[in-house]
C-alpha cells in the first residue's frame, strides 16, 4: 500500500514539474507572450432614433454601421487584435457612454465612423482628432455631430455648462488627450493617406476638432467623415456595397499598419541592445499637444530633464536622451510606471527623426 502511494506521489511530481516547465517556457517565450493583444474599438456614428444626416434620403446611421462591421470583420482576422463594437445594429447609445465602452475595453484605438453634409456639393473624405477649435467650417461639422447629445435622457445634466453651438464651450486638452494627440494624428493620416492613394478620393485633410465623442476617450482616437451624402455622385457611393466595402478596406489597412508602427516600439528581448553609434539619439515621448508647458519635474509626475522640442504649432515632450537602446528602454518604464502609458520610444539620426527598427540595424 506505501509503495503504490509513493508512486502515485512520484507521478503527481513529475506532472508537477512538467507543468513548471512548460510554464517557465510559455512566460518566456516571445512568440506567445511577446504577443499583445491590440483593442480596437469601432463606434458606427448615430443609430436608432438619431439617424444622423439624410442627405439625398440616405440615412447616415445605416452607412456608418454597415462600414464599421466591414472594418471590424477585416480586423478580426488578425490574432492579436480584439475588436468591440459601440453597436453592432440599429440602435441609440449615448455619446458619453461609446467613451466609456472604449475606456472599460482599455482600448489602444478609438475609431467613430460618420458621413458629412452641407448645403453645398461639397465631397471628400476626411479625418478628426480632438482639438482646440479649429476654423469655422470645422466648426460646424462638430456642431451636427454633437447634436445627438439632445437625443439622450437627461443630457443637461451630464453634459452640464457644454453648449454644442458655442465656440466658448471647447475645452482644452488635458495632459492625457496631449499625450495621445501624436498618435491619433498618426493614425488619422494613415486613414486620409490610406482614402486618397488607394481609392482617389477627394482629401479633405486631417483636421482638429471639439468632437464630444472624442472628449470622452482617453486613447488615441480618430472621427472619419466618408464623404457627403447631400453630394448626390458621392452618396450613391457610400450608399453602395462597393463603395462601403471600398471604404471599409481602406480603414482597416490603415488601422493594420498603425498597429504595425506600434509593434516597433513594443520591447522585444531578442533584440541587440548593444550600443549603436554616436549619431543615433534614443528618446521617449511622453507627451505633445499646442499647450506649452514649463518642463519641470512637478508638471511631468517627477520625471526630470524633460525636453520641450517645437513641431510647427506643437510641442513634443521627451525623456531619457540616450543613444543606448538599452538605456532608453529603462527610461520608458520608468515612464510608464509614473503613468505614461502611451509613452514611446522614438529615434533619430543627426537630429533626423527615423524609425526605430532603422535605428537598430546601424550597429
Amino acid at each position: 500500500m506505501q509503495i503504490k502511494e509513493n508512486h502515485k506521489i512520484n507521478i503527481k511530481v513529475k506532472n508537477l514539474l512538467f507543468f513548471l516547465f512548460v510554464f517557465s517556457f510559455l512566460m518566456n517565450s516571445s512568440l506567445v507572450f511577446g504577443q499583445k493583444e491590440y483593442v480596437v474599438v469601432i463606434d458606427a456614428g448615430h443609430g436608432g432614433k438619431d439617424p444622423g444626416n439624410m442627405g439625398n434620403g440616405y440615412k447616415e446611421k445605416n452607412i456608418a454601421l454597415k462600414v464599421a462591421l466591414i472594418v471590424g470583420k477585416k480586423l478580426s482576422k488578425a490574432n492579436d487584435i480584439k475588436v468591440v463594437y459601440t453597436r453592432d445594429d440599429d440602435v441609440f447609445i449615448d455619446l458619453w457612454k461609446r467613451g466609456e465602452i472604449a475606456n472599460h475595453a482599455k482600448a489602444d484605438l478609438f475609431l467613430s465612423i460618420h458621413c458629412d453634409s452641407h448645403t453645398s456639393n461639397a465631397y471628400g473624405a476626411g479625418t478628426f482628432v480632438l482639438g482646440l477649435r479649429g476654423n469655422k467650417k470645422n466648426l460646424e461639422i462638430a456642431k451636427r455631430e454633437n447634436a445627438a447629445i439632445f437625443y439622450e435622457d437627461n443630457y443637461e445634466e451630464k453634459y452640464k455648462g457644454f453648449d454644442s453651438n458655442s465656440a466658448e464651450s471647447v475645452i482644452g486638452l488635458s495632459l492625457l488627450q496631449e499625450e495621445n494627440l501624436d498618435r491619433s494624428l498618426a493614425i488619422a493620416s494613415l486613414i486620409q493617406h490610406s482614402f486618397t492613394s488607394k481609392l482617389k478620393r477627394h482629401d479633405r485633410k486631417v483636421k482638429q476638432d471639439n468632437f464630444q465623442v472624442l472628449r470622452e476617450t482617453i486613447m488615441p482616437s480618430v472621427l472619419v467623415e466618408l464623404g457627403f451624402l447631400t453630394n448626390k455622385t458621392e452618396g450613391r457611393y457610400l450608399n453602395s456595397k462597393k463603395g462601403q466595402e471600398q471604404m471599409g478596406t481602406a480603414i482597416t489597412a490603415a488601422v493594420l499598419n498603425y498597429i504595425g508602427n506600434l509593434k516597433l516600439n513594443t520591447v522585444n528581448n531578442n533584440i541587440s541592445e548593444s550600443k549603436v553609434v554616436g549619431n543615433i539619439e534614443y528618446k521617449v515621448q511622453v507627451a505633445s499637444g499646442k499647450n506649452k508647458i514649463e518642463t519641470k519635474a512637478y508638471n511631468f509626475k517627477g520625471l526630470r530633464d524633460i525636453e520641450r522640442v517645437p513641431v510647427g504649432s506643437f510641442y513634443k515632450y521627451y525623456y531619457g536622451n540616450t543613444s543606448n537602446y538599452s538605456s532608453v528602454k529603462q527610461s520608458l518604464r520608468a515612464a510608464k510606471s509614473k503613468g505614461y502609458t502611451s509613452a514611446f520610444i522614438v529615434a533619430f539620426k543627426n537630429g533626423e527623426k527615423i524609425s526605430v527598427q532603422e535605428a537598430l540595424k546601424i550597429q
